[in-house]
């Protein structure tokens, strides 16, 4: 497992969830929109911790495009059913 880089992934999405909870709370104009953009900001972090914590290093600091993109998809080896 790769937990520098899975870390790097969870406090950016705490940071996100931290400022959204904020802006709900003090923001009488925070609107959906705000929330859908804050939303996806979350889940991409969340999701590439999750889908790439094996990656090495090399590869997470390489990063590519089709990365980027395959690793912030919800997982597929994550059931939300209990």
């Amino acid at each position: 497992m790769n937990k520098d880089w899975i870390r790097f992934h969870l406090r950016e999405a705490l940071d996100e969830l931290t400022q959204t909870i904020t802006k709900l709370e003090s923001g009488p104009d925070y609107s959906e929109i705000d929330l859908q953009i804050a939303m996806e900001h979350l889940y991409n972090h969340l999701n590439t911790a999750w889908n790439s914590r094996d990656v090495d290093p090399d590869r997470a600091a390489r990063c590519s495009e089709e990365d980027f993109y395959a690793w912030r998809d919800f997982p597929s080896d994550i059931s939300m059913r209990s």
